[in-house]
């Protein structure tokens, strides 16, 4: 008689859901997954639930996003008779949704970037009404902070970009000076000023003339 081939085991069960189509019915190691996602959410912050890296770009955010969503989506699920499944797959995708609502935004997701890398990062894992006032209140400090947080500061600094904006630079130079005596330390003013003295000085340069930068 010859050798008995070895009996051949069958592989084990996938934990990996499928991408798209109804879901049926869900395997031992799928349920275990899903589980072990929906009570892991609240210790994962909005890069992780999406699976992307802190340095992605939107349009890996917003690919991630779709891929997530899809897979998670509870209407897949409609037709299974398991509660405990349709609670772990609308918790996540409850959780994937947030997540890219807040990444979408640029000012969001910068702010939320800083939280998460902060001392304080378990208790900025997900935004509240605090943090999204915190958000808006640092979208306008840098609007301020473009443009001026004082009427005259703000005056000056127009009446210097239009000067700017015809080539005078000299008329630049003195507005961009008048609007720092209000805001001496706008870095944006100081940067202006100095890129228009810098204009002065190439512009003496190329007639022959010595110029000294004030």
């Amino acid at each position: 008689m010859g050798a008995v081939a070895p009996a051949v085991k069958p592989a084990p069960p996938s934990a990996e859901l499928a991408a798209t189509g109804p879901v049926s019915s869900v395997n031992v190691s799928q349920l275990a997954t899903l589980a072990q996602l929906a009570d892991a959410l609240d210790s994962m912050d909005y890069f992780q639930i999406l699976k992307v890296e802190q340095t992605a770009p939107p349009q890996d955010i917003k690919r991630a996003f779709y891929q997530e969503s899809r897979t998670y989506h509870p209407d897949r699920f409609f037709h299974l008779g398991d509660a405990q499944v349709k609670d772990a797959v609308g918790a996540i995708y409850k959780r994937i949704t947030e997540a890219y609502y807040f990444l979408r935004d640029d000012n969001k997701r910068r702010k939320y970037l800083a939280d998460i890398t902060g001392p304080d990062r378990a208790n900025k894992l997900r935004f509240t009404e605090t943090s999204e006032a915190e958000a808006k209140a640092q979208v306008k400090k840098e609007q301020e902070e473009q443009i001026g947080t004082t009427p005259k500061g703000r005056q000056f600094y127009a009446t210097a970009m239009g000067e700017y904006g015809r080539e005078n630079w000299s008329g630049a130079e003195r507005n961009f000076k008048m609007a720092l005596t209000f805001e001496p330390s706008n870095a944006r003013y100081k940067e202006r000023l100095n890129e228009v003295q810098q204009k002065l000085h190439d512009t003496f340069k190329k007639s022959g003339d010595s110029f000294k930068i004030r």
